[in-house]
């Protein structure tokens, strides 16, 4: 076939509406595995500092994917680590980090129902992109639960790092 002939048979076979990269997306999605050692790594890296916490995991929709609960901490701090994760979700950014950014209406913001706006909520990204949410509460201050969920996300960083 002579490719001449070719190039008009390509263009009679091209569809009648253009075709666009946004029309079909690729995304990233957390294991189970992975979330389950994040929360695990939570959890232990608070005990090891003397808390007792809860730890909640959500992915990049805050739906629960993985959620744990010392035996000496309140069923509240559940809900409240799983708000600091949907905090985190909305805004893409730490809970405190949101909280300094729009801290003229804080108050508003915790009423959006499942929102939460204290601090020890953390982005878990893969590369650049938003992939889920640990929210943790129970430790005594919202830095030191935030410092246990840094702990957790550093502990499985090079795995992150990995599925980018």
């Amino acid at each position: 076939m002579k490719m001449k002939s070719f190039v008009p048979m390509l263009l009679g076979m091209m569809p009648p509406f253009p075709i666009q990269a946004a029309d079909v997306l690729n995304i990233k999605l957390m294991t189970l595995d992975l979330t389950r050692d994040i929360d695990n790594h939570t959890l232990d890296d608070c005990r090891k500092k003397g808390y007792n916490a809860a730890v909640v995991i959500v992915d990049r929709d805050g739906a629960q994917q993985v959620v744990l609960r010392d035996a000496y901490v309140s069923r509240h701090a559940i809900e409240i680590a799983q708000r600091k994760a949907n905090a985190v979700i909305l805004s893409g950014v730490s809970t405190e980090e949101f909280r300094k950014n729009h801290a003229d209406i804080r108050a508003e913001l915790n009423e959006i129902p499942g929102v939460l706006l204290l601090q020890g909520g953390l982005p878990i990204r893969a590369g650049s992109a938003l992939i889920g949410a640990v929210g943790v509460s129970g430790a005594p201050g919202g830095e030191k639960d935030e410092s246990c969920a840094a702990a957790s996300i550093k502990a499985v960083q090079e795995r992150l790092d990995f599925a980018e």
